[in-house]
């Protein structure tokens, strides 16, 4: 499925036999005297996933989903039906019940569909999309990485190794009349190397991705770095010694120790939280929020990257949003439905998994802009404290801000050097609190390799974290060591 001469609007029509004639009634049917706004969302989904253990690939998959989601909102409320099978007669009855649901019992008219809009930006131009590259070329490739790995120490005794891409076509249709498509790549590969030392057994994992060709993957080896730090990992575990407990200085290195940003500050900033007065955040835009080194923003428009989009899943551009400026909160992120209740502009952060999901604000790629401070300076600075390097699993409570986070490589420092590695370290802290106490920010502001998936009311979209090294005055750390 090449990607040159597609047009979404077409591909929909032609392929489900359906005129432009049957969308007009469809969002005319979902539409009614108090409905404020109706849209419909197609997808199209080509997905497929391989994996390779013990240097055999284990498991090829590879699917096509697909549906029309229909939306009715009226004020708060929000009526939403969708079908597996699209046709004019699925999609009006979709587009009743989501009337129906959102309690709007008045008939409506037909919306005349006189803006075919293309997404204002071109983020990944692609020629090739991934799920047309042979299923035995990314073998080959997932094979040559497994290699990679076991040459990096003889400890290494096991390696794990996936890819997995889609490619998406999607169409929103609007009740404003508006018809807006995109094509939208994606990829991801994955490496997990074991490494094994007096019968015990230790784990080092990275990857990488994005909105790309899998050509990305190959060029300057970045396949073999992948397989390389996996193993690196897996080695500096074996060497860790449990951590110390209690509040320190901490330092944050610089790219995917960015999730903790995306998840106790990106979260508490997403407008249904603040509408609703749920988030730590609410009503405190003007007001500082953070020390005045620390500026973040929401950035959908970086080309090629993972959280990106060419228009988000209501057919809105995406931006780059100022959240934090100098210390200062400047707004949140806004899908329709918050910003016309909240009386702010879009930002273009309208999100859904699929065709079978609502959509809700969520980040895209959410990251901390770089300072003036050298990383080895920030580290000179720390007479005893932690650094966190990657971090793995973690919660937040969105209402008090508060987080627990597993850092899966850290490092003691000692007297401004980084020292011993360490294992089961946790950070504890609160989100909005933790912004305060940023002390140092680094100049290497670095974006995740691409490998982010956010999770809210159970469901999973892309994203991307960046973060330059910072220094955090105290944080409790959680440990092991007595």
């Amino acid at each position: 499925m090449q990607e040159e001469g597609i047009q979404p609007e077409r591909f929909f029509l032609e392929r489900y036999g359906l005129q432009t004639r049957a969308l007009e009634e469809a969002i005319g049917k979902a539409l009614g005297k108090k409905i404020d706004y109706a849209d419909l969302y197609f997808e199209y989904n080509v997905h497929e996933s391989i994996s390779l253990e013990e240097s055999l690939a284990k498991k090829v998959t590879k699917g096509i989903s697909q549906g029309v989601g229909v939306r009715a909102v009226a004020q708060e409320r929000t009526g939403y039906a969708y079908s597996d099978e699209i046709d004019a007669e699925n999609l009006l009855s979709a587009a009743k019940t989501a009337r129906y649901i959102a309690e709007d019992a008045g008939r409506g008219g037909i919306v005349p569909l006189n803006r075919v809009l293309k997404p204002e930006h071109d983020l990944y131009p692609i020629a090739v999309p991934p799920v047309d590259v042979a299923a035995q070329e990314k073998i080959d490739l997932l094979q040559r990485i497994d290699a990679v790995a076991r040459r990096q120490d003889p400890r290494i005794k096991s390696v794990m190794a996936s890819f997995a891409s889609e490619y998406k076509l999607v169409l929103i249709v609007t009740s404003e009349g508006r018809i807006v498509g995109d094509l939208q790549p994606l990829m991801r590969l994955n490496v997990t190397c074991i490494a094994e030392q007096d019968g015990k057994r230790y784990s080092g994992t990275f990857g990488g991705g994005g909105r790309r060709e899998f050509s990305y993957f190959l060029e300057e080896h970045l396949f073999e770095q992948y397989a390389q730090e996996a193993a690196r990992q897996a080695i500096v575990n074996i060497q860790a010694v449990d951590a110390p407990a209690g509040p320190m200085e901490v330092v944050l290195g610089p790219g995917w120790p960015g999730i903790l940003l995306h998840e106790a500050i990106g979260h508490g900033l997403e407008a249904d939280f603040n509408r609703r007065k749920t988030s730590a955040f609410t009503d405190r835009i003007g007001q500082r929020v953070a020390s005045e080194l620390c500026t973040v923003v929401d950035d959908g428009t970086i080309p090629f990257r993972r959280g990106s989009l060419n228009c988000d899943d209501e057919g809105t551009p995406t931006s780059r949003t100022v959240l934090i400026e100098r210390g200062i909160l400047k707004g949140y992120l806004q899908d329709k439905l918050n910003a016309r209740l909240m009386k702010m502009p879009l930002t273009g952060n309208g999100r859904r998994e699929s065709y079978a999901h609502i959509p809700m604000p969520r980040m895209t790629n959410t990251s901390m802009l770089a300072g003036d401070s050298v990383p080895e300076e920030i580290i000179r600075s720390v007479k005893r404290g932690l650094y966190a390097v990657s971090f793995g699993g973690g919660q937040v409570d969105i209402t008090s801000g508060k987080f627990v986070f597993s850092a899966s490589e850290a490092y003691l420092i000692e007297n401004g050097r980084v020292g011993q590695p360490v294992k089961g370290a946790t950070l504890i802290g609160n989100g909005p609190d933790v912004l305060t106490r940023v002390t140092m920010v680094g100049n290497d502001l670095a974006l995740d390799s691409g490998i982010g998936t956010c999770g809210k009311d159970g469901q999973s979209v892309p994203v991307g974290v960046g973060l330059p090294t910072i220094k955090i005055s105290e944080l409790t750390v959680g440990g092991t060591a007595r």
